[in-house]
């Protein structure tokens, strides 16, 4: 069912703004007041903002499309990370997010796979991301993917400070 996993490109700007602005309030609203979501939103998503993400050197924008359509949408970076991830090349996967209508059809262990390919690509040697604390289907699935908690940081939603597990995966070569 799954047509393929390829990395974004400038034209599908506009498509991962809504893809992830849709994906990432379908997850949270619930849990957060209103006006924590939509000032979040406003500084994360919209076209010119996934662009320049699609565009950095330092991040890779895989997306999922099912029937010409995307459904899931990932994304690496390299960037310093929390001291409590230990590694020489660390890569954070700092989103993965899937429509839910697709949840449970294969979309998220195909992005995970192919993050973690783009990752040892790039010599990481070690995958770390940040899972809400109260997101346990997230948690569930990070776990069955190999990682595991290695601490935690602060993860602000609009104005509310909330904590985030940090969960890490080695991926080979040796940790320091």
């Amino acid at each position: 069912m799954i047509e393929h996993v390829r990395r974004a490109t400038l034209d599908d700007a506009a498509a991962v703004a809504e893809l992830a602005e849709r994906t990432f309030r379908d997850t949270f609203a619930h849990h957060n007041r209103p006006e924590d979501i939509e000032l979040h939103c406003r500084n994360a998503y919209g076209k010119a903002i996934q662009a320049t993400e699609i565009a950095a050197e330092n991040r890779v924008t895989l997306v999922c499309s099912i029937e010409d359509r995307l459904v899931g949408y990932g994304m690496l970076r390299w960037e310093t990370p929390p001291a409590c991830v230990i590694g020489t090349q660390p890569a954070e996967i700092q989103r993965l997010y899937v429509d839910a209508p697709w949840h449970g059809k294969g979309v998220a262990q195909a992005l995970m796979a192919s993050l973690l390919d783009v990752a040892r690509e790039g010599k990481a040697d070690v995958a770390w991301l940040g899972v809400w604390e109260k997101n346990p289907r997230a948690m569930s699935f990070y776990t069955k993917s190999g990682f595991a908690r290695a601490g935690d940081h602060v993860f602000v939603v609009g104005n509310d400070p909330q904590r985030d597990f940090i969960l890490v995966k080695k991926l080979g070569g040796s940790l320091r």
